[in-house]
């Protein structure tokens, strides 16, 4: 019988927030039911996503298409319904799914036996779910939280009460099960439990050192933007949103200090609220871990657990996502099946959330679809050599909501496994979710092994011109292959920048 599959996928968890990364947070926040995972399995390091917001991330992972061919571009987009992805193709095979938590796509979900899901966003405590006897066009809405039947607890409770309940109750012991845990945490605006509040009582977290980053060495086309932690940002940083009254959390008491002190004090709340919610995220991987033990299905059981996309912690000066810099970009996957995956490996090769439904497939024994862009990385998972030479390993990311919500510029680029050029070509073009004015347009190149944490622009300096030409040239393969054409688009041929 092929492998039961647990995929566990949490909002926005950056890389950073998970112990066994090993990043500055590993010494004073440990994530124990997640490190099970890394040490029983393996830890990708260079797990990306192609648009990093929660919608089309979510879209890509099920149909393995980027964003331009899936149709859903931004957070306003809806997966056509009958859309072919891995659950409708796995339940057809005799897989038995389920799905619980956050969905998030808009259309009804397809391909689940079993589902119930928050309305929206969903709430943090006392959350309302909808299944299939509920009306979906009336009960769900993106933009809603009360609709459906009420439950009483905390939201990262309560989804892993569902699949256990499910996992004892309705699994088909004769079946090959897949079971979707999908949460809504550590989505904003990070709503704790009342029982991690005084996780991190007499604690001062450290600080990346570029929270002080210098942006004036940034391209104008990204130094003024996005949401930051410092008050550098006059229309969305942390300082002026943690200092409401209305704030979920308590607000931010900013009173005498200078520049510098708000700064260190809305990182401090920003991160400690955001682990907290964190903390509890863990704690229920680690519930449904020990059933697997105790039911004596963890030989057999694949388990994944990753998120929609990374998160900034702070790095740059910013929180939330949607720039392509790597701690947005990248993905936090942890794998376990003991039957293949060897324990405690990690492994350093490029994948992305395109990548997700093939993988899948291959796992339960399927082809992927012949329109699916990605390819499966199962190999990788089980420490084979990859197909692509490291040299030749790349891939391509496009944020489509120009200057919304977060004031981010749409942009696209391409990473290896050294560098990253990226453009910014500040239009709003057609799509949903974006603000009718353009930006500055221009270019970024990062040497990624020289500086890992992308603190040098290095676009246009006479030493990195070989560089730039080549991904230049591969940028501009890359997107003929995929389809992203940006011919209907005039107002990008006559950029200063056009590719």
């Amino acid at each position: 019988m092929p492998p039961n599959i647990l995929f566990i996928m949490a909002d926005d968890h950056g890389a950073n927030a998970i112990s066994a990364y090993g990043s500055r947070l590993a010494p004073a926040f440990r994530t124990p039911n997640l490190d099970r995972i890394a040490q029983d399995g393996v830890r990708l390091n260079n797990c990306h996503c192609t648009n990093a917001i929660c919608t089309p991330s979510r879209a890509t992972i099920l149909t393995g298409q980027h964003s331009h061919t899936n149709g859903v571009r931004t957070l306003s987009d809806k997966l056509a319904p009958g859309a072919d992805t891995y659950p409708r193709r796995m339940q057809a095979a005799g897989y038995q799914t389920a799905l619980f938590g956050k969905w998030h796509v808009h259309s009804r979900p397809e391909g689940f036996d079993d589902w119930y899901v928050l309305p929206g966003q969903g709430r943090y405590f006392d959350p309302t779910f909808i299944g299939p006897d509920h009306n979906w066009d009336t009960d769900y809405d993106g933009f809603q939280s009360d609709r459906g039947d009420p439950h009483r607890g905390y939201v990262t409770d309560l989804v892993t009460d569902l699949a256990l309940d499910w996992l004892n109750t309705r699994r088909d012991p004769a079946r090959p099960f897949m079971l979707h845990c999908h949460h809504k945490a550590p989505h904003d605006d990070f709503e704790y439990h009342p029982r991690h509040e005084h996780l991190f009582d007499g604690v001062d977290l450290p600080e990346p050192d570029n929270l002080w980053e210098d942006h004036a060495r940034r391209d104008p086309c990204t130094r003024h933007y996005g949401t930051s932690v410092s008050d550098r940002n006059p229309f969305r940083n942390a300082i002026i949103r943690m200092s409401q009254p209305d704030y979920p959390t308590g607000p931010l008491d900013i009173t005498g200090l200078d520049a510098p002190g708000r700064t260190r004090a809305a990182y401090q709340k920003y991160l400690k609220d955001y682990l907290r919610v964190v903390a509890a995220i863990d704690e229920n991987v680690g519930r449904l871990l020990d059933h697997l033990d105790a039911a004596g299905l963890a030989e057999n059981t694949l388990v994944i657990y990753t998120s929609d996309q990374g998160m900034f912690l702070g790095e740059h000066d910013y929180i939330d996502k949607r720039w392509i810099y790597e701690e947005a970009l990248q993905m936090p996957l942890l794998a376990r099946y003991p039957a293949e995956i060897p324990g405690g490996t990690t492994n350093d090769d490029l994948c992305t959330n395109v990548d997700f439904a093939p993988t899948l497939l291959d796992y339960a024994g399927l082809p992927a679809g012949e329109a699916m862009q990605g390819t499966s990385f199962r190999g990788v998972l089980r420490g084979e050599a990859p197909a692509v030479a490291e040299d030749d390993q790349q891939l391509y990311y496009r944020y489509w909501m120009h200057m919304a919500h977060h004031h981010n510029p749409a942009h696209y680029g391409i990473r290896t496994r050294t560098h990253k050029l990226i453009h910014f070509y500040g239009l709003p073009l057609d799509a949903a979710d974006a603000e009718p004015h353009s930006t500055p347009p221009g270019w970024e190149l990062y040497d990624l092994v020289a500086d890992p944490d992308e603190n040098h622009n290095v676009y246009g300096e006479p030493a990195y011109a070989a560089v730039t030409r080549d991904l230049n040239a591969r940028l501009r393969s890359m997107k003929e292959e995929l389809g992203d054409s940006d011919g209907r688009y005039p107002a990008m041929a006559s950029l200063p920048t056009a590719l």
